[in-house]
């Protein structure tokens, strides 16, 4: 069966009760901080952040579907003189809540050493199913990419930062770049979605892989049902689709993953590393012993999570 024909298949009647058009605000920094105390009393959340030198342009439009504008907020150092990498950090919050604020702090710290952040909103499961947010995510890269020059950007050193389904969707992101499949409808442009690093945050490499238990609907509809329209019974080669492990190859860039110590939240991690390997593709993991899932949010992770990414990127790209 060729993969286009996946999104058409009529094995049973999609489940479309999820599309709301209300914006799910269950998943906030704050709410996940109230979870995360219980089980981790030390934790911290991470405190606002201001630096004197970055300037903050917040709901910048990278594109439209009619009268629906896409937001994004830019991070970046007003005195920097020389060419920037780019980082374009995707939230999380399971596909359906979670907002482009979530990564502030993570896009103001990293703006104060010297790259661009740009911090982009994208249809979640409440407004449009899988494949909308790709689609949106690609436009965002897209649009960097014609920015470049306006932000002081080196378009060759743009990275797919996420953190859980951002996570998943920036591997997505540096699996699937120029696939026409997952570019949606593109005017105006001839710039491409490819990005030239990852970081993956704790997210998904696999929806199907045996270390996952996304799709699980057995006491509530779960994230991946509600985004896909289908449950994996039902149609599993969509969730086979919707995975970055299938698609990572010799094409794949270097890939950073900072996990937690919830295996289930990086499935199909190792394969996909072991696909970049035999390809001579570089990647490092970095695993928080004894952490909870939304680590890097809070402190005591938040600081050694920026660490290991600017390392990763200073070595990558030889800053």
């Amino acid at each position: 069966m060729g993969i286009c024909m996946i999104f058409f298949q009529n094995i049973n009647a999609q489940y479309l009760k999820g599309i709301t058009n209300v914006r799910d605000t269950s998943f906030t920094n704050a709410s996940a901080f109230r979870k995360t105390l219980k089980y981790f009393p030390n934790c911290a959340l991470v405190p606002k952040m201001h630096f004197e030198n970055v300037i903050q342009k917040p709901n910048v439009t990278y594109c439209s579907y009619g009268k629906r504008k896409m937001k994004l907020d830019v991070f970046y150092d007003q005195n920097s003189k020389k060419k920037q990498t780019a980082i374009i950090i995707i939230h999380g919050g399971g596909w359906r809540s979670g907002s482009k604020e979530q990564h502030h702090q993570m896009a103001q710290k990293l703006a104060s050493l010297g790259y661009v952040c740009f911090t982009p909103e994208y249809r979640l499961s409440t407004e449009a199913l899988f494949p909308a947010a790709i689609y949106d995510l690609k436009a965002c890269i897209r649009w960097v990419r014609e920015n470049a020059a306006k932000y002081n950007i080196n378009p060759d050193q743009l990275t797919a930062l996420g953190f859980s389904a951002g996570g998943e969707l920036a591997a997505f992101m540096g699996t699937t770049a120029n696939m026409p499949l997952f570019e949606g409808v593109v005017t105006h442009s001839n710039s491409k979605s490819q990005v030239n690093a990852v970081i993956d945050i704790d997210g998904t490499l696999s929806f199907v892989h045996p270390e996952s238990s996304e799709g699980n609907d057995s006491k509530n509809i779960s994230a991946g049902t509600y985004w896909f329209g289908y449950s994996k019974n039902e149609n599993p080669k969509l969730w086979e689709t919707a995975s970055p492990l299938s698609y990572v190859n010799a094409s794949t860039p270097p890939t950073l993953f900072i996990n937690s110590s919830i295996a289930r939240m990086h499935a199909g991690r190792d394969d996909y590393r072991k696909i970049l390997t035999e390809n001579g593709i570089y990647s490092e993991v970095h695993e928080f012993e004894n952490s909870p899932h939304t680590f890097c949010l809070f402190n005591p992770w938040f600081e050694p999570t920026i660490q290991y990414i600017d390392n990763f990127l200073t070595k990558i790209y030889r800053k």
